[in-house]
This record gives C-alpha cells, structure tokens and sequence, in this order.
C-alpha cells in the first residue's frame, strides 16, 4: 500500500521485479539507475547474504506527473530469483502497489517462468491480494539470445489475461522504461481510482 510523507507532499509506491533467477530483474534495475539523473534517485542498495542479492533504490520521476498536488517517488526492488528464498520473496511483496514480472525468452527457461508467476501469485494471496488486483506488467526479457521464443508464443504462455507486454533487453536498455513506464502508469491510475 503506498505510504503518503505529508511533509514532502510525495506518495512513495512499492514496485516489485518479480521473475525467475537470472532472468533480468537486477540488470534491469541497474539500468534504470544508471540512466536516473543524480538529483532525483535515492542511493541503491544492495542486500547480499552468501547465496542471494536484494535490490532496491528509490527515485521521482518528473514526466509522471502529480496526483493532488504530490509527487509520486517510485521505490524499485528485485527478489531473490531461486524459489528456495522464498520467505525474502514474501518479504519483499509486503505493500507492493505494483510488479513488473520478468520472463526469460530462452526456451530452456520456460518451466521456470511458468513456476515463478505461480510462485507470485501463491505470495500474493498470502499478503490478501490476488495478481489480478494488482497493476502489473510482463516483461519478455533477452530478446537478444538467438533462440529466444517468439513474443506470441510466450504471450499464450505466460500473458492469457492480456496484461501490457513489452519485449525487452535489459543489457542494452531496450524496452527496460517502456516496461517501468507500464507499471508506472498502472499503479498511477489504481491510486486515482482510490481516491489518493
């Protein structure tokens, strides 16, 4: 749920990179840092025990807009990839307003997409909301391998409800802030329809 600083006059929302280990979820934010102007992100952090890495950082996006006068600060996270962490998946879905789930486009990746969009929703439910609730967004990452699975093919498999879908490359950038963007204007539209 997004929290509101009356103080600073910003509404700061939880956006979540959920998806399979080393499918793109940390590339894709440290892109997004990397391109972030100084002034408007907070410093990235990096949780790291021996075996799994967190990340999150926080930044204000100019071209979203205001709600009621507030801006809006976008705190962006990743969980752990390997479903064995799967009480700091739950952990981290705690208040989340939105969530970009990045899918692997390599054939030999698709049990474990399929096995982490469950995994998803499973902790969802645990939190009291459902996937379908929830703004978000399904990002076909590593459209640059060479046998990546073709866009339709992964959209039947992964994407049936429809939800906005962006074919990426988070090494190069592509469709990295189209996907942030998506979400962005997701959670954006679900504060308005609150009344926030």
């Amino acid at each position: 749920m997004s929290f509101i600083n009356y103080a600073a006059r910003e509404i700061n929302c939880k956006i979540v990179y959920y998806g399979p280990g080393l499918c793109g979820k940390t590339t894709n934010l440290q892109y997004v840092y990397a391109k972030t102007n100084p002034d408007l992100k907070g410093k990235m952090i990096s949780l790291a025990t021996e075996t799994e890495r967190t990340l999150f950082f926080d930044f204000l996006p100019l071209a979203l807009g205001e709600i009621r006068g507030f801006k809006t600060r976008f705190h962006l996270y990743t969980v752990p990839g390997q479903v064995f962490y799967d009480a700091s998946r739950k952990l981290i879905l705690k208040g989340v307003d939105g969530a970009v789930f990045v899918a692997d486009s390599q054939p030999a990746r698709e049990e474990a997409n399929i096995e982490s969009l469950e995994n998803l929703q499973t902790n969802l439910v645990e939190h009291g909301l459902e996937l379908s609730d929830l703004p978000w967004v399904m990002q076909y990452n590593k459209r640059d391998m060479p046998d990546a699975m073709p866009v339709e093919e992964m959209r039947k498999l992964l994407n049936p409800t429809g939800v906005p879908d962006f074919a990426a490359c988070a090494t190069s950038g592509e469709g990295v802030f189209e996907t942030l963007k998506g979400v962005a204007k997701g959670v954006l539209s679900n504060l308005r329809k609150m009344g926030i």
